[in-house]
């Protein structure tokens, strides 16, 4: 028997995961999600925004470095 899966439910990251939005080339980290939207959070904070499941994809290694590399810069320069 073949199953086709219709999205990309079981490769999406969950929450608190990092996860680009393929839209918008934007990266955050996934907040929840609310009907049939996602809710990511800028990686240094600031205001969410919503993005179809389908557009949201995990993160490669290097995408992921860079991501957290700019996060713990941006901590160092704010003296965290």
């Amino acid at each position: 028997m073949l199953v086709l899966m219709a999205s990309n439910q079981q490769t999406r990251p969950g929450i608190g995961a990092l996860a680009k939005d393929t839209v918008s080339g934007r990266i955050g980290v996934v907040m929840g999600e609310v009907g049939a939207r996602v809710q990511i959070r800028p990686v240094g904070g600031g205001i969410e925004w919503e993005a179809l499941p389908d557009n949201v994809v995990a993160l490669s290694a290097r995408e992921e470095l860079t991501a957290r590399l700019t996060t713990r810069n941006g901590n160092s320069r704010n003296g965290l």
